[in-house]
């Protein structure tokens, strides 16, 4: 699941907005890859374990396995779900697909890198949580792949949640993952063009960083 509100306290009315969503010709968010991913991807070891949270229809999963990583990926609609599931068959991709919300996903499966790119629906309380899952599943060594939108998107309205609480920005993130090696944390403007969910100048925020170990 991607960057809109999706309130963490009422599951089964944010997935069916979601699956509403999805349940479209095309693919919501396009089938290109995140920017971000491509332009961070080399950051990889050959051949990783890599998860990919949230997400959705599979467009981020399906670059990670064409790279000839080892993708496991999970999304909160089973619309989504299998939507990239179909696409990965087409491709000719094997990845591991589950319909998981991001607090019963098991965080004990430890990865070689963690990518999370627009997961924004949660709310502080829960996204402490989620950033927990994201530190236990890295294994000593690996990688966090992080990018989503900073507060001042509310303002421009070309995608994510209304609710600036919802974002990120950098001393969020140092604090968050302090005592991990940053290779880049950035907070700027850019044009992006992801279907019909992401479109315009938009305010992100890129985290790289590597767990000690």
């Amino acid at each position: 699941m991607s960057s809109d509100d999706k309130s963490a306290d009422a599951p089964h009315q944010a997935s069916a907005f979601w699956d509403a969503r999805f349940d479209k010709a095309g693919f919501h968010f396009g089938t290109d890859p995140a920017a971000f991913l491509t332009a961070q991807a080399g950051h990889l070891p050959d051949g990783a374990a890599v998860l990919s949270v949230g997400d959705g229809e599979g467009r981020n999963s399906a670059y990670l396995a064409g790279l000839g990583h080892r993708v496991t990926a999970f999304d909160f609609s089973p619309v989504a779900v299998d939507k990239a599931r179909g696409r990965a068959a087409e491709l000719g991709l094997q990845i591991d697909y589950h319909r998981a919300a991001v607090q019963d996903w098991d965080w004990t499966q430890v990865f070689d890198a963690v990518v999370a790119i627009f997961v924004q629906f949660a709310a502080p309380e829960m996204r402490a949580r989620m950033f927990d899952g994201f530190r236990q599943a890295v294994r000593p060594g690996g990688l966090l792949l992080l990018h989503g939108y900073a507060p001042r998107q509310v303002g421009y309205g070309t995608g994510g949640p209304p609710d600036p609480r919802h974002m990120y920005t950098e001393d969020m993130l140092r604090d968050a993952f302090a005592g991990w090696q940053i290779l880049r944390l950035s907070d700027y403007d850019a044009e992006i063009d992801e279907g019909t969910g992401h479109k315009g100048r938009s305010a992100l925020v890129d985290l790289v960083a590597r767990k000690p170990g």
